[in-house]
This record gives C-alpha cells, structure tokens and sequence, in this order.
C-alpha cells in the first residue's frame, strides 16, 4: 500500500454537523469515495443512504450511536446499533454514557458497552468506544473506560466525538478533542487488539502523522480533501 492510500485509510470522514442536508450527505460521501478513505460516520438516519451512494467502493459506512452526549437508555443505544446495522453500517461508534462514568459506575458502563458490542458484533460489525475526553478528564477514569471495553470486546476505544463542548467562565463554547497525552494513555492501557480511534480537533496532516506515531489507528476528521491533497504533494 503506497503512503498516500495508507493515510487514507485511517481516515473516518465525518458527515455529523447538526446542520447537515441530504444534499450535504451526497456531496460528503462523494468526496469519501474520491479519496477511498476508511469510513464515513453519518448520523442513524443517513446510513441506508449513505449506504446506497457508496455502493461499489471501499468506503464503508459507521453510525453513530447515543450522539453526541451519550444519555440515551441502554436498550435504545442496542435498538439504534443494530437499526444501523440493519441499515448497511458496517461500524457503530457509541458514546458512553458520560455521566455515569464520572461518578464511577462502572457496572453501568460495563453493562452498555458490551450490549453495544454484542449488537455490533451479532451484525459483523465493529464498535467504536467513545470515552469524551473533555468531559471524562481524570487519567484513571479514562484508564478504567480502557479496561472496560478491552474486557468487553470493543474493536477500538475512541477520544471524542468533535461535540464535546465544555462553558467557559465567559459563557462561550469551545473543546480541545483529541490530545497527545490521551492517545499515549489509552495505547499504554489497552491490548494491542483494541484500536485507537482519534477526534476532535484533527485538522491538518501534521495532526495525523503525530498521532499515528503515537498509536492511533483510525482518525475522524471533517478536513479530509485538505489533509490527502497535502500527503498527494509530500508523498505522491
């Protein structure tokens, strides 16, 4: 595989801005299969969609599931993962439910993931843990998220969603997404099986060559054309 394509296929092009249309959906997708990139990850809705605009090509279709704040009850995060599936998606990427996991109730986070999992797995699908680590901010409770999707059969643990947004004392919104020094961790505290998934605030090629030396194996990102015409000028 030539580095080009190589880098491509890290790359889940995400279409999941509340904002988007059917029209978005199609020219999004396009843009996924000019560059053959892993993945697109669309919201439930748009899968059979997104399904049929990519048939005959490599990129597969993810779900997102429980997104982007995690709240939704265990059996409807189940319902959802294997409508999706159901539906062409051939990845589910569940948020956790964050809360829970803030106040350590780790029987609930043990019991939604491996739902989830089983789900995915029942279709042949692969699942994406998402941990929203600008919620989820203490070391030991994101090491803990690791050993639990390990232990439940999670294909990759992921950072965020993109739509963490953490208030600031000005009122205003922002999120930092995926960081190096999370990467590091969640490398260190999962077997090498599980798969690291970056998010959030991957922009630029640099980006995402400086956290695949770190581990990750698959990157969200919205930046996709900017990002693979820059490796097509460097490596092509």
């Amino acid at each position: 595989m030539d580095k080009v394509k190589e880098i491509a296929k890290m790359i889940d092009h995400s279409i999941l801005h509340p904002t988007f249309t059917d029209e978005d959906l199609r020219r999004e997708c396009e843009t996924a299969r000019k560059y053959d990139v892993a993945s697109v990850c669309v919201k439930p809705y748009a899968v059979s969609m997104a399904a049929e605009l990519l048939k005959g090509s490599d990129v597969l279709v993810g779900a997102v599931i429980g997104f982007p704040a995690g709240n939704s009850t265990v059996g409807v995060k189940v319902f959802e993962t294997e409508t999706a599936c159901r539906d062409g998606a051939k990845e589910i990427d569940m948020v956790i439910n964050i809360g829970k996991a803030l106040q350590e109730d780790w029987d609930y986070i043990k019991r939604e993931v491996s739902a989830v999992v089983d789900a995915s797995h029942k279709y042949g699908a692969i699942t994406k843990v998402i941990f929203e680590t600008d919620y989820v901010t203490k070391d030991e409770q994101k090491i803990k998220l690791c050993e639990i999707c390990s232990e439940a059969g999670a294909d990759y643990v992921k950072t965020s969603t993109g739509y963490g947004f953490v208030k600031g004392a000005d009122g205003k919104y922002s999120y930092t997404g995926a960081t190096a020094h999370d990467i590091e961790l969640m490398r260190k505290h999962c077997p090498p099986h599980v798969k690291i998934k970056a998010a959030g605030g991957v922009r630029t090629l640099s980006d995402l060559l400086k956290l695949k030396e770190l581990g990750i194996s698959r990157c969200g990102a919205t930046a996709t054309a900017a990002m693979l015409e820059e490796a097509k000028r460097i490596f092509g």
